[in-house]
């Protein structure tokens, strides 16, 4: 099994990477939120008060990518080439895809969950008024399945 490389005997660090190639890396990333159809409905027909759902969340998205290294306190700044978010709808969900691709020594994968997570929780808090019950609850509204689907590292050589 291998060890954990975020901490060593003196405590939490961030890894060193200086000694590696710097080299194509992408990584893909995917997560749904469920939704009521009626709330797919509105969003497809542009019908929602706080505005163009998808655009926001892509948007949103990928600023998330670019701040990773801020969220996630080992991760390196990496200077990306490209992020794409994508998505696909459901009867009862949303599917977002993040892509994202660097020239480095270390890999994208952070950034990836990272745009995808925030695509998806820019989609619930756009859409939360018509998602609550008389309660005020989220009965139906789930975030879920968030994962790595690609992570590619071209070799040097």
């Amino acid at each position: 099994m291998k060890g954990l490389t975020h901490v060593d005997e003196k405590g939490v660090k961030m890894v060193e990477v200086g000694h590696k190639d710097v080299v194509f890396r992408k990584a893909v990333a995917k997560g749904r939120i469920k939704l009521k159809p009626e709330t797919i409905e509105l969003i497809k027909a542009g019908k929602t008060k706080k505005g163009n759902v998808i655009a926001t969340a892509q948007i949103a998205g990928i600023l998330a990518v670019k701040k990773t290294p801020e969220l996630i306190p080992l991760c390196h700044p990496i200077p990306l080439t490209g992020v794409d978010i994508t998505f696909e709808f459901g009867e009862d969900y949303i599917e977002a895809t993040c892509e994202v691709r660097a020239y480095y020594k270390t890999g994208v994968e952070m950034e990836a969950l990272t745009g995808v997570s925030v695509a998806l929780l820019t989609i619930w808090d756009m859409v939360k008024a018509v998602e609550k019950d008389e309660h005020g609850q989220y009965p139906f509204t789930r975030i879920e399945g968030i994962h790595v689907v690609e992570k590619v590292k071209e070799t040097t050589g």
